[in-house]
């Protein structure tokens, strides 16, 4: 399985430009009910992500004010992305690396084609030896 097919399966790309407010940043991270959100510059290139993390560590915990501050002072710069023919093996392999859990997803042509989580990997892992399962307990049950 590569990134593209789940990637794919995903209506809407999530984005926020640089001069977005952490306060903003924080409140489309609960509309959209994502834990992680690319932030771009004003020629639509991602330049870091935004994430809860970064929201509680670098804001909430220094006593900031996020009405004030943009999402371009805290976001995370340190980008580790795949493209669309990726496995998820690999994905599996970046995350644990760099100890991240998050993986922008960038296309050749450069543009951001979205973002896949650690759960993402986990639900298709979940899935795959539900299946694997199930197929041997046919198997021996004679289920065939």
């Amino acid at each position: 399985m590569t990134v593209s097919t789940l990637t794919e399966s995903r209506g809407e790309i999530f984005s926020i430009a640089e001069a977005t407010t952490v306060h903003a940043a924080a409140r489309y991270l609960r509309e959209k009910q994502v834990r992680a959100v690319a932030v771009c510059d004003g020629q639509g290139k991602v330049v870091g992500v935004v994430s809860q993390s970064d929201i509680s560590d670098k804001v909430a915990a220094e006593n900031k004010y996020p009405e004030q501050i943009p999402a371009s002072e805290i976001m995370s710069t340190r980008l580790v992305t795949v493209s669309p023919q990726e496995s998820i093996e690999t994905c599996f392999e970046l995350m644990e690396k760099y100890g991240i859990y998050h993986l922008l997803v960038i296309a050749e042509d450069g543009n951001y084609r979205g973002m896949i989580s650690i759960q993402d990997l986990l639900k298709i892992i979940a899935f795959q030896n539900k299946a694997l399962a199930d197929s041997l307990e046919d198997y021996i049950v004679g289920r065939r």
